[in-house]
């Protein structure tokens, strides 16, 4: 064989590697991250996980075989026989915690200052709730499984009034509160 037969048998062999290489990183990234499910056993919410890394090496296969890798009715209900996957798979982005997480912030506005939460930025100053008690919470606080609750009783918070405000419950002989009023000086210059 000449060398430009080599050639092409090694760039078919790279391209067949690449397409199911490119098919398991989409499963994976495709169905990696909590999802929140109603449980056809007992008809309550609960959140669970895919076997993503399962997911990813059975992709290239051809069918992709889904199974769970935890879920919050385990270990009493370990032996179930995962039909809540039907939900994954017909909506997998749409039962996703973060992306539930980020529509409801999307719509609302923050309970002490009333700025509108927007975009939410899930790496770095991540919005909290407040409880009915009016205490500030972070989201992971809050078992996954309980969101839906949580979302009709507690109210949105941006990260910088959870932050004063959980300095003000930790530590309330350090915090004055007063209501700002810009100085006249800087009025009239």
């Amino acid at each position: 064989m000449t060398l430009l037969v080599y050639l092409l048998v090694a760039i078919v062999v790279l391209g067949v590697f690449f397409l199911l290489l490119s098919s398991a990183a989409a499963a994976y990234l495709k169905f990696r991250g909590t999802r929140l499910v109603t449980c056809p056993e007992t008809k309550e919410p609960a959140a669970v996980e895919v076997d993503a890394k399962y997911a990813a090496f059975t992709a290239p296969m051809g069918e992709r075989d889904l199974r769970l890798k935890d879920c919050s009715r385990w270990p009493e209900r370990q032996d179930c026989e995962q039909q809540c996957l039907g939900q994954i798979v017909s909506a997998p982005e749409d039962c996703l915690v973060g992306n539930i997480l980020t529509k409801w912030y999307g719509e609302r506005t923050c309970v002490f200052c009333g700025k509108a939460l927007g975009e939410i930025d899930w790496l770095d100053h991540k919005p909290a709730l407040m409880s009915p008690e009016r205490v500030t919470l972070e989201w992971n606080e809050i078992p996954a499984d309980k969101v839906p609750v949580v979302l009709q009783t507690h109210m949105p918070v941006c990260w910088d009034c959870h932050i004063a405000e959980t300095f003000r419950r930790r530590y309330p002989e350090l915090f004055v509160d007063r209501s700002w009023k810009p100085r006249e000086s800087h009025l009239s210059s």
